[in-house]
């Protein structure tokens, strides 16, 4: 019986059909289906309580910097949303001035955020809940840098009023992070439709005309219509 079986495998099969061949590597192990994990197809429920619990974590941190009077802005995804991007999903950023950056962290974990150490250069981190609070100062950014600050716009996100950096300014941070390992243009395009009227595309075509990926996006962008016609792009 075992060797009827033996007969019948899959192994066996495959051997039996390359007999007179030069051998091939086969294998004792067959390849195993593992089920979707529920965590890899988040409900509308959890991506709902998701967004609340991010907007609750911007809402304190900018309560906490505003209170204490340091200058600062809401970047990233919160940023994008409070434009009339899709919602942010994992952290919050927050840019601060290079001197008021330890001052800003401070100022947040005295309001119950706790501080934890980062490894990228030009940032510290704080952690409200489960939720990061990135604090950046524009140096440590990859947009335009000078005046970062001082072009933010003050825009209702969610429940709260925070400054919120520029379209043109988030458009060349997104842009400027694109690289020969990390070039994916699918999350990019709604940023780039939902942003397209707040963007000087011609100054983000400047400032990125050094980055091949982005001068690709730029183009697709341009024969998709989104940015018009991009005059003086290079």
């Amino acid at each position: 019986m075992a060797a009827l079986r033996e007969a019948r495998s899959p192994i066996a099969r495959l051997r039996s059909a390359h007999a007179g061949y030069p051998p091939v590597m086969t294998t004792e192990h067959l390849p195993r289906h593992c089920s979707p994990r529920t965590e890899d197809y988040p409900t509308v429920r959890i991506v709902a309580a998701r967004e609340a619990q991010l907007m609750r974590t911007l809402g304190r941190a900018v309560t906490i910097l505003s209170a204490a009077g340091v200058p600062f802005a809401v970047g990233g995804d919160c940023a994008v949303y409070a434009r009339g991007g899709p919602p942010a999903e994992y952290q919050v950023t927050i840019i601060a001035s290079d001197e008021h950056l330890t001052e800003a962290r401070t100022a947040l974990a005295a309001g119950g955020m706790r501080s934890i150490a980062s490894s990228r250069l030009g940032s510290r981190q704080v952690v409200g809940g489960d939720l990061r609070v990135i604090l950046l100062y524009p140096a440590g950014t990859t947009g335009t840098g000078e005046g970062l600050l001082a072009r933010a716009e003050t825009m209702r996100i969610g429940q709260i009023w925070a400054p919120v950096l520029s379209g043109t300014d988030l458009m060349i941070d997104k842009l400027r992070r694109l690289g020969s390992h990390r070039c994916d243009f699918v999350p990019m395009l709604p940023v780039a439709r939902a942003l397209r009227e707040q963007v000087d595309w011609p100054t983000v075509a400047g400032a990125t005309a050094d980055l091949p990926c982005a001068r690709a996006f730029l183009g697709l962008l341009d024969d998709l219509a989104v940015t018009g016609s991009l005059e003086g792009r290079p």
